[in-house]
Order: structure tokens, then C-alpha cells, then sequence
């Protein structure tokens, strides 16, 4: 039904640019003269207005129809007589002569007459026929196309006709027609082509109201209708026609309620029943929706369960298409859709697992909006964003990062530390890439939270951590993580571009706030670029030498460590070449480059030096140069950005400030003793590296002071800044000397140990009568020592130990009166004092007694005065050698009189090993060291104590990296396989590979090697370690399976490093050398059978092991090997030994293993509560373990101490990097005890027939660890004999043959040098019970005492 208001009721409007007015009064007119019309009915026209044919010309016919409008205008349905009397007009204006009419003007004014017409004779029309009213409503929509040109003169009669439409509702007539959706769909063309950003708001009103009503009011809306309506919202259209957008956007929004089952029905056509062809919008239905979505998500209520439907869908394409079309939905700033609609929130989390990349890919990135957009649900994306960061695509990786980070930089309260912990583990993910990105977020975090402190003191503590992660980065291996670590400190941690006072504020809090670990790798970072710019600083002064071979070939070898420095290696060799030859022939550029690395360079000046020379290398036609690049690399690794005397000035006045108490200490989080220390080792570190920089009075004066507080540390730094960097002190400030000396004698006599070493060693550098005040320090000290009082002995011994090493020529022959009256006989060779009975096997340093303190440094007194004197012509280093070895003998208690503690004694041992290694290093003290003083030392790195091990490992491992150590004490690390303790293993293996990396490659760098290759190839450790082998103390017995897995597993620990790599035919040549072996004898007992025996058995294993492991080793040798006179005689002429020293059966045994029957669920290698012993098993010796078989704690003494391979872990299914892995172990038939949290209770034992097997010790309760452990007692049979059990120091005690027999005579033996003797004791089970240690029972019937006394010849 048509809407019917009253035109006069209407009141005057604005149309568009003008006004259009209707008659607020009916109007009559007299009817002119009536015309006869074509069907014979007269048409009476308005008064004034004459016939209107086609007989008149164009312009007249507008006249006339103007005022027909008029007459139209003015009528209201109320006129009767007038809507009778011009109904034949009314049916002539619909003749073809108007609506076919070729002028517009009059096309629009017979449109607006038939507006009218059908607001005058509402509700029914004049026109009777369907086609009729089809062709009118067709002609009026085509008139409204007009509306486009708001700036045409007859806009306001096209304003007037949609007015009229819209306000009568006029189209809803044609819901009679069979085909009136071909009307409304010209229509809605025509409206959302018309309309454009002239239009006033009233237009569009109009536009609305006329669409609207024919949506709401129809019975439905057909697909093509809908097609008019939706093509606006694709975003082609969109962005054609935004205002046809923002009509159908409102239309949609207002006819919501009708027009969504229409929607529903398109999308379930297309989306379920895949039926493309409904609509050409088939394609853009993804588009359609996130608009419809935007617009209200109500259009789409039905829509959504279909999009689930879609997320399961089998085709990878689809489902990347809905996922990204979601991704825009749940991620939009104003949805709630994912609490709205659960369901399809899950199901489309669940694409984060897809198998297919793009859409896993699609998914992490939506995250970054969702995070921004929706914190409220991160807790359900970060599950699904932790198994992204570990997938196995690098791009998704990455785009994890990407998005965390994004969110993060957006606002911090948005990412949740769990999702900041994804990103701190992707900095050591594999892919280069991923690492950079992860590094650079955490940087950009930084920098803006807790630099420039944006979100407060929170947000700050919340990111604190990140500085030590980054630094700990340098720890690795490739150069791009420190390249870039370097770049991240420059730019981030502490910018370079600030000013001077606030870059040194930000580096002192910085400093102050790392953990040891991250100091260590800032202290190695400066190291490294000092390293960088000394070996820049060579090449330069190779530049200025006459040119010849020797210098090609040095400052070839220079290149070559440069270019190590630098990313990509072997790119940057060629380009380090060619910027070598760009320096060589141009001066300029050379003297830039040595300004930029000289001592006194600032800051300033080294930036203006580094953008100097990157624009005199620049290439304009060149926009990428790769040279460039490289050589900017190097200039940003040596150009001091940082330091210079402008900021170690501005460094002392903030430590100057927090001395005063006037620092900002407490605001930046940390206390004023923490900063003072802090600092002091931030200028210690910088006076290594930026000496010249320390040197003004005012700098020396604020390290005088530090010299006076009681803080050790603070003191002992500031001497050593001072050891650094005052070598000019005495010429160019007096003052300073005057009152530095007196400080120094000070500290020197009566400081601590380390300031009373960095003292000595201050004077010796920097003071140019050092004899003279060396001397003043040495005599009194000298004089004053006094056993009696120990804690008052160590600075002195300090002192003078370094004083007789860095003055051997005026103090040598004082201190040897010193050392065999005092050191010696006096304080060596007695004990004043009791040790604390408690067990342990290791105690802090505050608990070690002062005696055994002293001791420690007597021995180190006696290294050092040898190391000073670097000769052995007194005979000296044989007597002190011989000292070291009877401590070691004695396990540490040199007088044997049972009165120094199990901890002091473990003290005593490290510092007997490390002496011994330490003379080592000396060539004319290795030359003395017989192969027993050095079989000795070599067991250290098997001490019952857990930290003797750990210590001398790390000792052991600082000399060979630095090649001080011969190459013979590699051969040690073969002896780690039997530590019971995973990580002692592995930290020995990571030690290996370091060396031999080192080794080999410093053999390629220098060619002069080749005449050392006898000291320096790393395959020539296989003779040392077959002799060490040969002559440890636990094999005793050549054909013994047990003893020969333990060699085999020792001997594997070596090679299988050395066997990674075939290098020059390496596997062949250590063949060679054991083959050759076996035609040498034992040098240290040559005519000794047995001692041949063993040395030739460890030469078949090493035989067997590298035949199995390798199949070039059969290969000709390139050359003979040589082996060591030291340890090996030379062959004998007529000597052939082609005997098999282990049978075949061995052999199987060893390399296939045989499975340990054992009864329990064992735990391997499980990490102990804290530093201390594995717990040790005895074993009878019919139990053989196999090295292939899995190892458990109730294991043979063999397979408890060897190394799991790696083929262990593969077939048995644990990971080595598991925290605690447990496994089942192959098991005899026998009784099972149960295993309760992953512990085996001592009581625990497989029961033999008639024999009980060993007893195995329990692991150690938390803080107990080390705790010796006393036998305990099991009484069988009272009156039986007793047997002390025998064990080694840091192995799981040996398997023994069964028979009381073969026990005695084992025991009746004499004890064999280096092992030691089980304490005899007849205290009670219960006197462990303050220890919480359980010790094994013992498998004998009762005990007695049996110790033998050793003899210590030191004169021998």
C-alpha cells in the first residue's frame, strides 16, 4: 500500500542547491478547451496550457509540462473532481510520445508528473496494465540517474522526484508485478551508481527510505537484489565508490532482522553446497563477510557455524582463506566474537597446528593483532604460540617473534612473561635469522622500558632480565651472535650517541646490575675488540716495513685472524685483502685508519674517522657494496665508540658520587657498596683494554682513595687499575708516586692474599727502582714467618712467592734458605693442628683452616719461585717434585699422622696437581717430571672429591687451550670417562674438542708448525694416552673384561673426537702409532713383563676400537708416526710382536657388550642435589657390564663409570638432554624392590645363591654431598678375619674375584703408589646419621686394621 500524506501538509524544504516550494493551498483552475485522445476519451489539460503532440518543437513542450507539473503538484488525493477530470492526461503523460521522448527535460518533467500521479490517485494506480506500470516505474528509475550532477540546473526537480518516490513509497506498487525484482534491481543499481560526496545527507535519506521500504516490505529479497546491494561492500567497489559503500553499509544495518536469512541462505549456498554459480559474488564471499561482520554481526549469525565447517576443510587453500578472514574478524579492535561464539574460537585455534605452513603461518601472525587488540585472550593464544616457536619452519619461528615483540613494543601489559620466555629461547634457535630477530625485540624491549623507562619501574623490573641474556649470547660460537651482541650493546644497552655523562651512567648501572656470567662475556667482548684493534694496529706497522717475503707472508697470516673476526669468513677474506691493498696505496686512508686505533682516539674523532673512511670506499654507482659493508663490520668492532679519557674521568665521578653517597644508587636499583665494587671492576677491565685513558691526576686521586676503604675487593682493583695503567705515574705525577708506595708496602705485607699479589706485581710494573722496594717488602716478611700463627703466614707467603718469581735474580737464592728451613721442614712437614672430624670431602673456603690455607700457598710459593727461576741447577724442582708426588701419595696428609680432615686433605691434592701441572708448562721442569710424578698428577682428574675434579679439569683446560701444556697432559681428559658424573664427562668432551680444534687450527695459521708437529698434532696424544692407560692403577689384571671395558671406554672418550674427521688420512696414522706401539717396550719398566703385558693389551684395544670405528683406517699411513722416548724405547731390530693380547672373545665383549642382569628400574645420570660424588657400586667380579648396554646405577663398577654413547641413547629411546631420564633395564629373573622418587635405597641388592653381591652406596641427601663415607659394618661371622676395602679416589670401587682367598692375597699386596687407603673404623652404623650419608656394607665378615706404612724419600 502506498504512504498517502498530504502535500499541503508537506512544508517548504530545501532541495538540494535550491528551493523547491509546494502549494500550501488547493488551487482551480478552469479547464482549457479538451482534446480528444487516441482512444477517443477526451484530455482536458490545465487552464493555460495547450495541447501537447508532437507536432510542436521541443522547447514548448517543456513549457507546457511545466505547468502540468504544477497543476500535479498542487493536487491532493482530496480532489475528486479534478483526479476524474485528468485522468486521460494522467494516462496520455504515460503514452510512449513522453516516455520515449529523446529530450531529458521533458523525460524528467513527465517522470515528476507520474510521481505525482501516483501519489494523487494512492492506493490505486491509474494504469491498469502490468507491462504499463513496468515500462513507468523503468522510466522513472532511469530518471533518476540525474541525482549524479548535484551542480545541474534541474538537480532540484530530480531532488523532487526521488523525494516524491521515497516519501509516497511509490515502487511498492510494483510488488504486484510477476517481474518486479527487474525494477528493483535497475533501481538499486542506479541509486548506489548515482550517489557521490555532493550529496547532502537528505539525499541519501531519501535513497535509504525508498530501498529500504522495498526490502521490508517485500516478501523476500532475491539473490540477484542482494548481488545490487553487496557488490558495494567488496573492496574493489569499495575503494571506488565509498559513498555507495556507506550507502549499502547503512541500508544493511537498517533492514538487519529482514535481509539476513537472505544472506544466510547465499553464504550456506556457497560455503556448504559449494554452489559457485548463485551469484558472480561467489568469489568474494571471504571479503563479504568481513565487511558484513564490520557492519553488524548479527548479518551473520547464521554464517558462522558454516565457517567452522570451512575450517576443517580438506583443502589447505580453503582453510587459509578462512583462517585469514577470521584472523581479521577475532582480531578486529571492537569484536567479541571470540567470546561470543566459543566454539568457532577453539576450532580456529586449533589451525595453529595445521599441517599446512601457510596456514600455521597465517595464524602467528593474526596473534600480534589479537594480543593488541584483545589482551584478554593471550592466555588461550600463548599455549599454541610456545609449540610455534618450536616449529620446524624458520619463518613461523620468526613471525612468532615478530609478533610477541610487536605487542610488546605496543604496550608491555600485553605480552605475559611466558610469551617474553618463547622469544629468550628463540635466541639460540639454529637459523641465523631467528636468532637476530629474537636478539634485536629483546633489545627494542630494553631500550624503551628500561632505558628510557617508559611504563615505569614495573614495566622495567619486568624486562630486566633481557641485558644478561643478550650478553650470555657472546658465549657462542658464531661470530654474527657477537658481531651482533656488539651492535645490540652499542645501539641499545648503552647508546653510543649519547653524551658522554649519560652513556657512562647508563654503562656504571648497567655493570652493576649484570650477573657474573653476562660481566664475564661484556669483559670478553672489550677483550676481543682490543684483540681486533692490536691485530689492526701489526698490519698497519707491516705497511710501514720494506716490502719482502717474510713480510707478504706475516701480513698474509694477519689478514687471515682479521678476517676470523668478521662475518662470513671466507667472503671476508677477499674483501680484507682488498681493503688491505686499498690501504696500501692510499696513505690518507691509512693514517685515518691509525687514528682511529691509536691509544689517545676519542670518542668524537673516531666517528668522524669511521664515516671518513666508509665515504672514501663508497661506490655512488654501486647502492649495495658488499666491501663496504665488510670494512664498516671492522670499523665498528675497533673504533673506540665508547671509552675514552673524556668517560674513565666521567666513570670516576660517578663513582665518586656513590662513595660520597650522593649517587642516584638506590634509584637505579642498586645499593652504593654494590655500585662502588661494580664500578671499581668496570675501570679494572677498562685499564686492560684503554690504558692511556686513565691517565690524569684526578683519575689517580679518586683510585687513592678507593686504595683506603675497607671494602678488599674495591682496594684490590684499584691496585690492579694502577698495575695497568701507571707506567707514567713516576715521571708525570710525584705526587701520586709518593703516596701510592707507601699503600702498596702495605698491602703488600699485611693486605689480603690477591691485594697483597696485585700489590708485588704493581711495583714490579710501574716503579723503575723496584729491586730497592721489592727489597724493603721481602726481608721483613722473610724474617717474620711463624708456623705457630697460620692465618698471619698467607699474605706473606703471597708476597714473597711473586716476588721471587718476578725478581729470580735478586731473590732466588734468599727464598731457597726460606723454603727448606720454613716452607719445608717447618710448615709442610708438620701439622699444628686438628682437622674437624665431619666427613666431608670438600668445604668452603671460609671453613678451610688457616694451617692448610697456608699450606695451599706454600705450595704455590714453591711453583712460582721455580717458575722464576726457570733452571734446575740446584737440583730444587727434583726435590719439590718429589714433595708434590709423596702429598699426592698420601692423599694429601703428607705427615700420615691422621690429624688433617678429609676437606683439608682434597685441598692439599688440588694444590700437589695443580703445582705439578703448573712446572709443566716450563720446558726445563717438563723435561724432570718422570712418568710416574706425571701418572700422579694425571689421576687428580679422578679424585673421590667431586670439586678437585671439577678444578683441576678447568686448570687442565686453561693451559692446553693456551698450548703452555705438552701435549702428553691432553691425554688426561681420557681418564674423565670414568667420572661417575654426566656433566664432568661432558664438560671434559666439550674440553677436548676445544683443544683439538685450537690445535689443528693454529697447525694450518702458522706453517712453521710443521717442525712441532710432534707437540702439536692432536692425534699424537693416542701414545700418551695408551702408556697412561698402560699404568693406571686399576688395571691391574690384562685379561679382565671389567678392566678392559674401562680401558676401551677411556681410549673411545679420545678418539672419538679425534676420529670425527679423516683428516690427512688421520685414522690410519693413529693405527699406525699403536701398531708401532707394540714394537717398542715401556720405557718407565722395560724389563718388566707385566708392565709390557698391559702396555701392549691397551695398544689391541686401541687396535680393535679404532678398526670398528672406522673404515679408512686401513689405508697407508702418510708418514711414520715418531713415538715419545720418554715412554717408549726405541724398537728393536729383530723384535716382531704380532701376538694377540686379547682373545677373540674379548674382543666381541667389548666391542658388541653383553647385557648387566640387574634387578631394579635404575635412574642414569641423574643430576645430583648439588656438587659431590656419584654414588659408587661394588660388584662381584662374575657381573660384567657391557659399554653398549644401558648403564644403571646398580650397574658394574665398568659400566657406572663410562660415558653413555651415543648409540645407548638411541636405542634405548632417551634423550641426552632429558633433565632425568629412566630406564628400564634388561633384568635377570630375581626379586624387584620398588624405586621411590627416582632414588634407590641403599638395602637394594640382587641375592646370589650363596653369595651376597656388592652393596652399592646410596646418592648423597641435598648438602651432604662429599661426605666420606665409612664402612659400614655387617657382622656374619664375629671371630672372622677383617679386610679394609680398597677403593680409588672419584671411581666406583673395583670388582673383586669371589673367595676369601684371592681377597687376602689382594689385600696382602703393597699398596700401590697413588691409590688410596679405605679408612679403618670401628665406629657404630649410627655415627653417619649427622651426615645423612649411607655407607655400603661391606661384603667380608668383620674388620680390622691394615694400614701399611709408606716410605717418602724426598732426598730419593
Amino acid at each position: 500500500m502506498l504512504h498517502l500524506p498530504e502535500l499541503h501538509e508537506r512544508p517548504v524544504e530545501d532541495c538540494g542547491e535550491g528551493k523547491f516550494i509546494t502549494s500550501s493551498a488547493r488551487m482551480d483552475f478552469p479547464a482549457t478547451q479538451p482534446k480528444p485522445a487516441a482512444d477517443g476519451k477526451v484530455i482536458y489539460y490545465p487552464p493555460g496550457v495547450k495541447e501537447i503532440t508532437d507536432k510542436i518543437t521541443n522547447d514548448e513542450v517543456v513549457k507546457r509540462l511545466k505547468m502540468v507539473v504544477k497543476t500535479f503538484m498542487d493536487m491532493d488525493q482530496d480532489s475528486e473532481d479534478e483526479k476524474q477530470q485528468y485522468l486521460p492526461l494522467a494516462l496520455h503523460l504515460a503514452s510512449e510520445f513522453f516516455l520515449r521522448n529523446p529530450n531529458k527535460d521533458v523525460r524528467l518533467l513527465v517522470a515528476c508528473c507520474l510521481a505525482d500521479i501516483f501519489r494523487i490517485y494512492a492506493p490505486e494506480a491509474p494504469y491498469t496494465s502490468h507491462d504499463k506500470l513496468k515500462d513507468i516505474f523503468l522510466f522513472i528509475t532511469r530518471q533518476l540517474k540525474g541525482l549524479e550532477d548535484t551542480k545541474s540546473p534541474q538537480f532540484n526537480r530530480y531532488f523532487y522526484l526521488l523525494e516524491n518516490l521515497a516519501w509516497v513509497k511509490s515502487y511498492n506498487i510494483c510488488f504486484e508485478l510477476e517481474d518486479c525484482n527487474e525494477i528493483f534491481i535497475q533501481l538499486f543499481r542506479t541509486l548506489f551508481s548515482v550517489i557521490n560526496n555532493s550529496h547532502n545527507q537528505k539525499v541519501q535519506m531519501h535513497m535509504l527510505d525508498l530501498m529500504s521500504s522495498i526490502i521490508m516490505e517485500g516478501d523476500g529479497v532475491t539473490q540477484e537484489l542482494l548481488d545490487s546491494i553487496l557488490i558495494n561492500l567488496i573492496p574493489a567497489h569499495k575503494n571506488l565508490n565509498k559513498q555507495a559503500f556507506d550507502l549499502a553499509k547503512v541500508l544493511l544495518k537498517r533492514t538487519v532482522q529482514t535481509i539476513e536469512p537472505c544472506i544466510a541462505n547465499f553464504f550456506n549456498q556457497v560455503l556448504v553446497l559449494g554452489k559457485s554459480s548463485v551469484s558472480d559474488l561467489s568469489e568474494h564471499v571471504f571479503d563479504l563477510i568481513q565487511e558484513l561482520f564490520a557492519i553488524d554481526p548479527h548479518l551473520l549469525l547464521s554464517v558462522m557455524p558454516q565457517l567452522e565447517f570451512k575450517l576443517k576443510s580438506n583443502d589447505g587453500e580453503e582453510r587459509l582463506a578462512v583462517v585469514r578472514l577470521l584472523a581479521k574478524l577475532f582480531g578486529s579492535k571492537d569484536s567479541d566474537l571470540a567470546t561470543q561464539n566459543r566454539p568457532l574460537w577453539q576450532c580456529f585455534l586449533g589451525r595453529f597446528n595445521d599441517i599446512h605452513v601457510p596456514v600455521r603461518l597465517e595464524s602467528v601472525k593474526f596473534a600480534s593483532h589479537c594480543l593488541m587488540n584483545h589482551p584478554d585472550l593471550a592466555k588461550d593464544l600463548t599455549e599454541y604460540l610456545k609449540v610455534r616457536s618450536h616449529d620446524p619452519e624458520e619463518a613461523i619461528r620468526h613471525d612468532v617473534i615478530v609478533t610477541i615483540i610487536t605487542a610488546g613494543k605496543r604496550d608491555l601489559s600485553l605480552v605475559n612473561d611466558q610469551l617474553l620466555g618463547f622469544v629468550r629461547e628463540r635466541t639460540l634457535d639454529k637459523r641465523w635469522r631467528v636468532r637476530k630477530e629474537a636478539m634485536m625485540g629483546l633489545a627494542q624491549l630494553y631500550k624503551k622500558y628500561c632505558l628510557h623507562a617508559e611504563a615505569g619501574k614495573d614495566a622495567a623490573e619486568k624486562v630486566s632480565w633481557i641485558k644478561d641474556k643478550l650478553l650470555h649470547i657472546y658465549y657462542q660460537n658464531s661470530i654474527d651472535d657477537k658481531l651482533l651482541v656488539e651492535k645490540i650493546f652499542a645501539q641499545y644497552l648503552v647508546p653510543h650517541n649519547l653524551e658522554t655523562e649519560e652513556r657512562m651512567k647508563c654503562l656504571y648501572y648497567l655493570y652493576a646490575s649484570l650477573d657474573p656470567n653476562a660481566v664475564k662475556a661484556l669483559n670478553e667482548m672489550w677483550k676481543c675488540q682490543n684483540m681486533l684493534r692490536s691485530h689492526v694496529r701489526e698490519l698497519l706497522d707491516l705497511h710501514k716495513q720494506p716490502t719482502s717475503e717474510a713480510n707478504s707472508a706475516a701480513m698474509f697470516g694477519k689478514l687471515m685472524t682479521i678476517a676470523k673476526n668478521l662475518p662470513d669468513p671466507g667472503k671476508a677474506q677477499d674483501f680484507v685483502k682488498k681493503f688491505n691493498q686499498v690501504l696500501g696505496d692510499d696513505e690518507k686512508l691509512r693514517s685515518q685508519l691509525e687514528l682511529l686505533i691509536s691509544p689517545t682516539c676519542s670518542c668524537k674523532q673516531a666517528d668522524v674517522c669511521v664515516r671518513e673512511i666508509a665515504r672514501k670506499l663508497a661506490n655512488p654507482k654501486q647502492p649495495t657494496n658488499p666491501f663496504l659493508e665488510m670494512v664498516k663490520f671492522l670499523l665498528e668492532r675497533i673504533a673506540p665508540v665508547h671509552i675514552d679519557s673524556e668517560a674513565i674521568s666521567a666513570l670516576v665521578k660517578l663513582m665518586n658520587k656513590s662513595i660520597e653517597g650522593t649517587a642516584d644508587d638506590e634509584e637505579e636499583g642498586v645499593s652504593p657498596d654494590t655500585a662502588i665494587r661494580a664500578g671499581l671492576e668496570l675501570l679494572k677491565v677498562l685499564s686492560f683494554t684503554h690504558p692511556t685513558s686513565f691517565h690524569s691526576a684526578e683519575t689517580y686521586e679518586s683510585l687513592l682513595q678507593c686504595l683506603r676503604m675497607e671494602d678488599d675487593k674495591v682496594a684490590e682493583a684499584a691496585i690492579q687499575i694502577f698495575r695497568n695503567t701507571g707506567h707514567k705515574i713516576e715521571t708525570d705525577l710525584p705526587q701520586i708516586r709518593s703516596t701510592l708506595i707507601p699503600i702498596l708496602h702495605q698491602k703488600a705485607k699485611r693486605g689480603t692474599p690477591h691485594q697483597a699479589k696485585q700489590a708485588v706485581h704493581c711495583i714490579h710494573a710501574i716503579f723503575s727502582n723496584k729491586e730497592v722496594q721489592l727489597a724493603q717488602i721481602f726481608e721483613p716478611l722473610s724474617r717474620s714467618l711463624n708456623a705457630d700463627v697460620p692465618e698471619q703466614l698467607i699474605t706473606p707467603l703471597v708476597s714473597l712467592g711473586h716476588i721471587s718469581m718476578l725478581a729470580p735474580d735478586q731473590f732466588a737464592s734468599p727464598m731457597k734458605s726460606v723454603v727448606a728451613n720454613f716452607i719445608v721442614k717447618d710448615l709442610l712437614m708438620n701439622d699444628r693442628s686438628t682437622g674437624e672430624k665431619n666427613g666431608k670431602l670438600w668445604s668452603p673456603d671460609e671453613e678451610v683452616s688457616p694451617e692448610v690455607l697456608a699450606k695451599v700457598q706454600a705450595i704455590k710459593l714453591l711453583v712460582r719461585w721455580l717458575l722464576g727461576m726457570k733452571n734446575n741447577q740446584s737440583k730444587s724442582a727434583n726435590s719439590t717434585l718429589r714433595l708434590l708426588s709423596a702429598m699426592l701419595v698420601s692423599e694429601g696428609d703428607l705427615t700420615e699422622q691422621k690429624r688433617i680432615s678429609k676437606s683439608d686433605m682434597s685441598r692439599l691434592r688440588l694444590a700437589a696437581g695443580s703445582a705439578i701441572m703448573k712446572l709443566a708448562q716450563e720446558p726445563c721442569y717438563h723435561e724432570i717430571i718422570t712418568p710416574e710424578q706425571f701418572q700422579l698428577c694425571a689421576l687428580v682428574i679422578n679424585d673421590e672429591c667431586y670439586q678437585v675434579r671439577q678444578i683441576f679439569a678447568q686448570k687442565l683446560h686453561k693451559a692446553l687451550v693456551k698450548l703452555l701444556l705438552p701435549l702428553e697432559y691432553m691425554a688426561i681428559f681420557a681418564l674423565c670417562a670414568k667420572d661417575p658424573v654426566k656433566e664432568r664427562r661432558a664438560h671434559a668432551r666439550q674440553c677436548l674438542l676445544k683443544n683439538i680444534s685450537i690445535r689443528r687450527e693454529y697447525i694450518k695459521q702458522n706453517p712453521m708448525a710443521n717442525e712441532k708437529l710432534l707437540s702439536l698434532l692432536p692425534e699424537y696424544v693416542v701414545p700418551y694416552m695408551i702408556h697412561l692407560l698402560a699404568h693406571d692403577p686399576d688395571f691391574t689384571k690384562p685379561q679382565d673384561v671389567d678392566q678392559l671395558r674401562d680401558v676401551k671406554e677411556c681410549l673411545w672418550f679420545m678418539l672419538e673426537v679425534l676420529m670425527t674427521k679423516n683428516e690427512n688420512n688421520s685414522h690410519a696414522f693413529m693405527k699406525k702409532m699403536a701398531e708401532n706401539i707394540k714394537l717398542t717396550r715401556d720405557a718407565q719398566s722395560p724389563d718388566e713383563p707385566k708392565a709390557n703385558e698391559k702396555l701392549y693389551t691397551v695398544c689391541d684395544v686401541a687396535l680393535c676400537v679404532i678398526n670398528s670405528k672406522s673404515a679408512l683406517c686401513n689405508a697407508d699411513s702418510p708418514k711414520d708416526p715418531v713415538l715419545p722416548t720418554k715412554f717408549f724405547t726405541q724398537p728393536e731390530k729383530d723384535f716382531c710382536n704380532d701376538r694377540n693380547y686379547i682373545s677373540e672373545e674379548t674382543r666381541v665383549l667389548l666391542l658388541t657388550g653383553k647385557p648387566k642382569p640387574t634387578a631394579v628400574l635404575g635412574t642414569v645420570n641423574k643430576p645430583l642435589s648439588a656438587t659431590g660424588r656419584r654414588p659408587y657400586i661394588r660388584t662381584t667380579g662374575s657381573e660384567t657390564g657391557s659399554n653398549i648396554s644401558v648403564n644403571s646405577e646398580l650397574s658394574s663398577s665398568a659400566g657406572n663409570r663410562s660415558r653413555e654413547q651415543s648409540s645407548d641413547i638411541s636405542e634405548t629411546g632417551v634423550s641426552e638432554n632429558d633433565e632425568n631420564p629412566v630406564r628400564i633395564i634388561s633384568v635377570t629373573p630375581a626379586k624387584t624392590e620398588p624405586v621411590k622418587n627416582k632414588e634407590i635405597n641403599s638395602d637394594q641388592a640382587t641375592q646370589g645363591n650363596s653369595t651376597e653381591r656388592g652393596k652399592k652406596r646410596t646418592a648423597t641427601a641435598s648438602g651432604t654431598e662429599n661426605i666420606h663415607q665409612k664402612p659400614e659394618e655387617k657382622n656374619v661371622d664375629e671371630t672372622g678375619p677383617s679386610l679394609a676395602a680398597k677403593t680409588r679416589r672419584g671411581r666406583p670401587p673395583k670388582p673383586e674375584p669371589q673367595g676369601t682367598t684371592a681377597k687376602n692375597e689382594e689385600t696382602n699386596k703393597p699398596p700401590v703408589r697413588g691409590r688410596k687407603r679405605a679408612a679403618v673404623s670401628q665406629e657404630s652404623p649410627g655415627s653417619l646419621e649427622a651426615g645423612n650419608a649411607k655407607a655400603p656394607k661391606q661384603q667380608d665378615t668383620a674388620k680390622k686394621p691394615a694400614a701399611a706404612q709408606r716410605q717418602i724419600d724426598l732426598q730419593r
